[in-house]
């Protein structure tokens, strides 16, 4: 999906020749088609410039309507047709370094001002003291934020929302009735990290939060923007204290997660699914409908939907059970022995 500008300002579209001049690659198509934003491989639209650093030959499922892609030497010729190639040895850094030249965050507001004249609030809403507010954000009737919270540049919340004091949001649409607790983090960078020459090097993140109607967000939990896409909470969804949600996570309808849960990145948790306190899934995992996670559960597989799991790996709670009852068993028989 396009770069929200609202959130990121843009230096306005880029040729293709000036890409390969910032990128180091070797461009294979017309220097002179114009660039209009970044995106994913699998979600680039029209105008997107995306990267590719997988098996050469699936690089034809990349989105065909990309204008172009950083690949290595030996992907080019399998990107779809009329996806320009920009041939380099490191696409992700190369897109990673031009991503930071044509995309900057928009300031949190002009200088000197500590609610920009541009924002939209509404009359019935209330404001605590010391609340910052950025410029073209919006704030529905009758909602309520706390003292000392920051609502950034081009945030939208909805009507009858409780912000909770401390609060900062910001890269994000909130619907109605949205409560977020005290200390929350909505919005932040997400973890991406790419390894150079030279060490770590954070990734922009240029995506979005979406929290839907009724979404409850508990004290000091972080809910991460997307990398390219959005973040999204579905409605009346609960999230407890002390809870991390990656970017790029999915989730669906009314999921219920307990303290201390931590949920990795493109991670899609379908409607219903509940979590204990202290679950833990790594990245890129799907919780069916309706899926149950035991307290600690440490999940790296995709969960059926409507199935208990538990345990570090997880499984089936069943088996963990049978597993934790033969170890009992055998412990007890061990001290008899002695």
């Amino acid at each position: 999906m396009p770069v929200d500008s609202r959130f990121f300002a843009s230096v306005g579209a880029v040729t293709l020749g000036k890409w390969a001049e910032m990128t180091g690659a070797t461009l294979m198509g017309n220097p002179e088609a114009e660039a209009t934003g970044v995106s994913s491989s699998a979600s680039a639209q029209a105008g997107d410039v995306c990267f590719y650093e997988g098996k050469p030959a699936e690089a034809a499922q990349i989105s065909g309507q990309a204008l172009a892609c950083l690949v290595r030497p030996d992907a080019a010729e399998f990107l779809p047709e009329g996806v320009a190639a920009l041939v380099c040895d490191a696409p992700r850094l190369a897109h990673v370094r031009a991503s930071r030249a044509i995309y900057s965050p928009r300031p949190l507001t002009n200088p000197g001002e500590q609610i920009a004249e541009n924002a939209s609030i509404h009359p019935a809403a209330e404001l605590g003291h010391g609340v910052v507010v950025g410029p073209n954000a919006a704030i529905g009737e009758g909602t309520r934020i706390g003292p000392g919270s920051v609502i950034g540049a081009g945030v939208q919340i909805g009507r009858n929302c409780r912000i909770g004091a401390h609060v900062s949001v910001q890269c994000s649409l909130l619907g109605d009735h949205v409560s977020l607790a005290s200390g929350a983090r909505i919005g932040e960078a997400g973890f991406g990290v790419i390894g150079t020459s030279t060490g770590a090097e954070d990734v922009p993140q240029l995506g979005r939060v979406i929290l839907q109607d009724h979404v409850t967000v508990g004290a000091n939990s972080t809910i991460d923007r997307g990398a390219f896409d959005d973040t999204i909470v579905g409605e009346r969804s609960k999230i407890d204290n002390l809870c991390h949600i990656g970017h790029n996570v999915v989730m669906g309808r009314s999921v219920a997660i307990a303290a201390f849960s931590g949920i990795s990145g493109s991670c899609i948790i379908g409607d219903g699914v509940q979590l204990g306190g202290r679950a833990g899934i790594a990245d890129h995992v799907k919780l069916g409908p309706g899926a149950r996670l035991a307290a600690a559960s440490g999940v790296f597989r995709d969960v059926p939907a409507g199935e208990t799991w538990g345990g570090v790996p997880a499984r089936p709670i069943r088996d963990y059970m049978r597993e934790v009852a033969w170890l009992s068993k055998q412990t007890k028989a061990r001290k008899k022995d002695t």
